[in-house]
């Protein structure tokens, strides 16, 4: 009787800034946009599923300052209809907040992170065992201090979240944040026994799997695959699923293989990229809730990702999903993936 999805962990406003370019050290470049939204997993999957008309309730926990910027998050979240009632406040940091650059002539993203309180939430502050909801997102890890570390007897604070969720019947997927391989290994490989599904990129699948998967700076569709069946094997996933500009691949526990072409967008409409993967996962969480065919996710999961390319910031051009889904099949869809 399980409905709905609550998200946990990263809350920050995003400080998004266009530029002209990206300029040499002491030089510089020119604003040409800005604009200040909640931002991060967690704010950003609860506001995707809700714009993307997910047809069931959202909810949010976690932890913010007491400042302008958690009135921002707060006051957006519950805008598009997202249960804050188990966000905390506290006084001992400020919310956390991410400089995003966007470089205009690349496309590219650098982010300028303060965890604020991000680095003093606990997993108390995360806990959702008496939740209703079916699924659990969580996100960032690698980017909290405290639950990047041991938490009584666990491997980390979010092995701790991840194990009471399951305990309560709760299912649960992460989104990971591009970090060093090596990071990104030692926060994740612990949270694997204890996840019903993963969807992250490319970069994130082969320093979790320890494969290459990107070359020369172009991604191998087989290489993803071949890592998302070796993650697969480390836990009780039933899903890993692998995006990338070009396409993504997915493997499920029965032994189903799906890939998927991505959008054709074309260069006129792509305002940014900030948010288009978390876009993706939002997608794929709507057709694992609904349970929807493999590859029909990852048709959506794409579709969502490409209307997101359209604004500047990682909420702005998300539309019910049927738009976005119309919306790819306007623009079509690229080559099939080599495997």
């Amino acid at each position: 009787m399980r409905r709905g999805v609550v998200t946990a962990g990263a809350l920050t406003v995003d400080r998004v800034k266009r530029v002209d370019g990206w300029p040499a050290q002491d030089g510089l470049a020119t604003i040409e946009d800005e604009s200040h939204e909640g931002g991060a997993s967690s704010f950003n999957m609860a506001v995707d599923l809700r714009r993307l008309d997910a047809p069931f309730p959202v909810a949010t926990v976690g932890l913010l300052g007491e400042d302008a910027d958690a009135s921002l998050i707060r006051g957006a979240l519950a805008a598009d209809g997202i249960d804050v009632s188990g966000i905390r406040t506290t006084r001992e940091a400020p919310t956390s907040y991410t400089d995003v650059i966007s470089d205009r002539v690349t496309g590219r993203r650098t982010f300028f992170h303060r965890q604020g309180c991000n680095a003093i939430a606990t997993p108390d502050d995360y806990d959702v065992s008496a939740s209703s909801a079916r699924w659990l997102h969580m996100g960032m890890p690698g980017v909290h201090r405290t639950m990047d570390a041991p938490w009584q007897g666990d491997a980390n604070g979010w092995v701790t979240v991840l194990r009471r969720a399951r305990a309560a019947g709760i299912r649960t997927n992460v989104e990971l944040v591009s970090l060093a391989p090596a990071r990104i290994a030692a926060v994740a490989r612990p949270l694997l026994p204890h996840l019903d599904a993963l969807v992250v990129n490319d970069v994130e699948i082969g320093a979790v799997a320890g494969l290459a998967t990107v070359r020369d700076g172009a991604t191998d569709a087989a290489a993803c695959l071949r890592a998302a069946r070796s993650v697969l094997e480390a836990g009780p996933m039933d899903l890993v699923a692998v995006h990338f500009p070009r396409g993504a691949v997915a493997v499920t526990r029965d032994g189903t293989v799906a890939s998927q072409p991505s959008v054709a967008v074309p260069e006129d409409a792509v305002a940014g990229a900030n948010g288009a993967g978390d876009a993706f996962a939002a997608g794929m969480l709507i057709a694992l809730h609904e349970g929807w065919p493999l590859r029909r996710g990852l048709v959506l999961a794409h579709a969502a990702a490409a209307a997101s390319l359209r604004a500047l910031t990682t909420i702005g051009s998300i539309e019910p999903w049927p738009a976005c889904l119309a919306l790819a099949e306007r623009w079509g869809w690229r080559d099939p993936l080599p495997l």
